[in-house]
C-alpha cells in the first residue's frame, strides 16, 4: 500500500468534489489551454496544500507525503535515465538505424499498423517492458512511418497498445507479477484468465489496424532516400545486433529490468568505441545530450536525433510532480474516504467489477501511476470479491485491464509522459487509435457478468 496514513477523513461528496475539480483543472489547462502538464499539476499540489492546511493538517504532514509519493516512483526514475542512456548507445552502435533499416525491407504499406501492432505485441512479450519496447522497436516504427507517409498518430497508437499487450501477457513482465502477487493468484494461472479478454481485444484491435492500414504509401524511391541516408551513417554492420540480442537474453534469464537495459546499454557503447570509432569523450557526450544526425537527409537526421540522460528531464520532472500531487491525495483522506465508500455499498458481481475497473482508472488519472492503481485498487477489493464468491483470479484480470493498459493513456502519467516524449507524438493525440488498450476496460466489464470457476 501507499505508506502514506490519511490525516483527515472528509465525507465522500467532499472527495467526489474536489476530485472533479482536480480532474477538471488538469483537463482545461492540457487541452484548453495546451500546456504542458507540469503547470496543472503544480497548480494542484498548491490547492491540495490549501485544503490540507485549512483541514489542519500541518505543513510537515503534507510534506511529508509529498516527499513519500515522490519516492515511490524512483525505481521508475532510475530506469528513465536508463532508458535515455540506451536509446543514445543503440543509436550509436547502430542498432536502431538497424532496425528502421530491417524494417523498411520487410514492411509494405499493406497491412502496416496491423504488422506495427502484430510485431510490437510480440516483442513487448518477449521483453516484458512497454516502456524499453516502446523506446527501441517503436522508434524504429515511428521512423519507417514517416519514410513511408503513414499516420504518425495511428502508428504511436498501434505501438502503445502492441507494447502494451505484451506488458499484460508476459511472465517477465513486473505488472503482470504484481497483478497475480498482490491477490494471490498463481502467474501462469492469471495469464491463462486474462487471455480471456486479452485475445478478443487483440483480435479486435489487429482487424481496424488492418482496415486504417493505407493501401499506397510513399514510392520506393522516397524510402530508398531513408536507407541511403541510414547506411551512409556508417553505423550499421552485422554488430548492430548484437545489444538487442542481449537484451532479449537478459529477459530470457529473468534479470530486473534495471540489469538488462544497463548491461545492453554497455555492450553497445563498446561496440561504438570498437567498430564505429567513437571516441570516450563522445560517447559520454552522447550519453548526456543524445546522438544527432549529422546525415545530408535532414528527415533522417531528425529520426536519430534522439536518446541522452537529458531527454529524460521533462519526463522525470513531470513523475516527480505527479507521484507527489498523488501523496497529498493520501494525506488529506481524498482518495481513501472513495476507496472505502466503494467497500461498504458494492454487492452485485457486475457492480464490484464495473467498480474495480472505474477505481483502476480513476487512480491512474489522479496519480499517474500503474502499480499504484494495481495495488491500491487490489488491497482495496480483495474483501468485497471474497464475499461476493467471486475468485481472485478475476480481480486480477481486471486490475491488468483496466490499471496496466490505461496509464500510457494519460497525459501526465509515468507512461504517458514518457512514450509522448520518445515518440514525439502527444498523448491525446495517439489516445483515439490505443485501441487495444481502449477496448480492454470495455470487454473485462462485458465479460465480468460471466460465471467464473474458482478452480
Amino acid at each position: 500500500m501507499f505508506p502514506i496514513t490519511p490525516r483527515h477523513n472528509p465525507r465522500l461528496s467532499e472527495s467526489l468534489i474536489f476530485f472533479f475539480i482536480i480532474v477538471g483543472l488538469i483537463s482545461y489547462f492540457i487541452i484548453g489551454l495546451e500546456t504542458v502538464p507540469h503547470i496543472p499539476i503544480l497548480l494542484g499540489i498548491l490547492l491540495l496544500i490549501a485544503y490540507g492546511i485549512i483541514r489542519r493538517i500541518s505543513f510537515k504532514s503534507l510534506e511529508g507525503a509529498m516527499i513519500a509519493g515522490a519516492s515511490s516512483g524512483m525505481g521508475a526514475i532510475f530506469l528513465f535515465f536508463l532508458i535515455g542512456v540506451l536509446i543514445s548507445s543503440w543509436m550509436i552502435s547502430g542498432t536502431v538505424p538497424a532496425l528502421i533499416n530491417t524494417g523498411f525491407s520487410l514492411i509494405s504499406g499493406t497491412w502496416f499498423y496491423g504488422i506495427v501492432f502484430a510485431t510490437t505485441a510480440i516483442i513487448g512479450v518477449s521483453l516484458g517492458s512497454s516502456l524499453t519496447t516502446t523506446a527501441t522497436v517503436g522508434v524504429a516504427f515511428i521512423g519507417i512511418a514517416s519514410a513511408m507517409d503513414a499516420s504518425l498518430v495511428i502508428t504511436a497508437g498501434a505501438i502503445v497498445s502492441g507494447a502494451f499487450f505484451g506488458d499484460k501477457m508476459s511472465p517477465l513482465s513486473d505488472t503482470t507479477s504484481l497483478a497475480s502477487n498482490i491477490v494471490g493468484v498463481d502467474l501462469f494461472e492469471h495469464i491463462k484468465h486474462i487471455s480471456l479478454t486479452t485475445i478478443p481485444a487483440f483480435i479486435i484491435s489487429f482487424i481496424i489496424y488492418v482496415i486504417l492500414s493505407p493501401d499506397q504509401t510513399a514510392s520506393p524511391q522516397n524510402v530508398l532516400e531513408y536507407q541511403d541516408a541510414l547506411l551512409s551513417t556508417n553505423l550499421i554492420s552485422w554488430t548492430s545486433w548484437i545489444p538487442l540480442l542481449i537484451l532479449v537474453c537478459c529477459t530470457i534469464f529473468k534479470l530486473s529490468g534495471f540489469i538488462s537495459l544497463a548491461i545492453s546499454s554497455l555492450s553497445a557503447t563498446v561496440l561504438a568505441w570498437v567498430v564505429n570509432d567513437f571516441s570516450w569523450s563522445e560517447i559520454w557526450s552522447i550519453w548526456f545530450n543524445g546522438y544527432v544526425g549529422r546525415t545530408s537527409f535532414e528527415p533522417v537526421n531528425e529520426l536519430l536525433t534522439k536518446g541522452g540522460i537529458s531527454s529524460m528531464f521533462f519526463t522525470i520532472s513531470l513523475v516527480l510532480l505527479a507521484l507527489g500531487f498523488g501523496g497529498l491525495l493520501f494525506v488529506t483522506g481524498i482518495i481513501p474516504s472513495i476507496l472505502s465508500s466503494f467497500q461498504e455499498k458494492l454487492r452485485k458481481i457486475r457492480s464490484i467489477i464495473i467498480s474495480t475497473a472505474a477505481t483502476a482508472i480513476g487512480i491512474n488519472v489522479l496519480i499517474g501511476e500503474q502499480y499504484l492503481s494495481i495495488l491500491l485498487t487490489g488491497e482495496t477489493y480483495k474483501g468485497i470479491y471474497e464475499k461476493a464468491g467471486l475468485p481472485n483470479k478475476v480481480l486480477s484480470r481486471t486490475l491488468e485491464d483496466a490499471g496496466t493498459v490505461i496509464n500510457p493513456l494519460v497525459p501526465w502519467s509515468v507512461c504517458g509522459v514518457f512514450i509522448a516524449d520518445v515518440l514525439g507524438v502527444a498523448v491525446l493525440d495517439y489516445l483515439p487509435f490505443a485501441f487495444f488498450c481502449l477496448l480492454s476496460p470495455i470487454i473485462t466489464i462485458l465479460f465480468g457478468g460471466r460465471k467464473v470457476s474458482s478452480k
